[in-house]
């Protein structure tokens, strides 16, 4: 079993329990529920493109950044001029939370975008009323019909749906009209080997009628100008920015270059 399918399966695991704990009822009463959403995707083409993220840990990299809170992160990413802000929410590969999301709705305006492994309508929901503008949906772990009732879901509560592929199947099974981006991530999640090739090798197969993003491995202004001519409109960037003191000042440095 690859580091993919061990997450997917202690996701569905733990919605078992959660399902129990915090029925649908109680997630589509929650004040946020009915919160008008932000388009991360006007965002993205209004502004340099830049997804900043906040992210303690991953499997690879067990400590990337355990000393800040959200509520700083979130501030700083904003005052950088990121155009969105991507959480984390998954717990036991990642370090992340809900509340993480939660806190971060409070400390900015920022479209925010629920990273996580989304498996289940349920998740769908929960992002929602945690404040969340907009999903991700991960090509290598659904079906394309999953991938079709999560997408339609989201579309129906007023969230952006951001599609995440690896390769030329993925997103062949994957484009349907009820996504808004198409992100390309370079790092393969069954080895997390990073390779920015990945990117510039599948830039002419995804349809302009859709928002595209480069993911993961982005590490310099230098980077993001090269897929940028290649075609793309936003790079999502995590470990970059959390590996520092000051992720909001490392961003805007990167965004301030960009711009000039």
């Amino acid at each position: 079993m690859n580091i993919l399918q061990r997450i997917v399966k202690s996701i569905q695991e733990d919605l078992v329990l959660k399902k129990e704990i915090v029925p649908v009822q109680s997630i589509e009463s929650s004040i946020l529920f009915d919160r008008q959403t932000i388009s991360l995707s006007k965002s993205i083409l209004d502004s340099q493109g830049v997804i900043a993220e906040h992210k303690r840990r991953s499997p690879s990299k067990p400590n990337i950044n355990f000393g800040l809170s959200v509520l700083e992160v979130a501030s700083g990413y904003a005052l950088a001029g990121a155009a969105g802000m991507s959480v984390l929410t998954n717990t036991q590969y990642f370090g992340g939370s809900l509340e993480d999301l939660l806190l971060a709705r409070q400390a900015c305006s920022l479209p925010l975008l629920r990273k996580e492994f989304i498996v289940d309508e349920y998740q769908v929901l929960e992002a929602k009323a945690n404040g969340a503008d907009a999903i991700l949906l991960i090509a290598a772990c659904l079906e394309k019909q999953e991938i079709k009732t999560l997408s339609e879901l989201a579309k129906q509560l007023g969230l952006e749906v951001l599609l995440e592929v690896h390769n030329a199947q993925e997103l062949e099974k994957s484009v349907m009209p009820s996504l808004d981006m198409i992100g390309v991530n370079n790092r393969d999640l069954t080895t997390f080997d990073v390779r920015l090739e990945t990117s510039m090798s599948l830039i002419d197969q995804i349809p302009d009628t859709f928002v595209k993003l480069s993911e993961s491995g982005l590490s310099s202004a230098e980077d993001v100008i090269k897929l940028r001519d290649c075609g793309y409109d936003g790079f999502l960037m995590g470990e970059h920015f959390m590996k520092t003191d000051n992720p909001g000042a490392s961003a805007k440095n990167l965004i301030q270059s960009l711009k000039t």
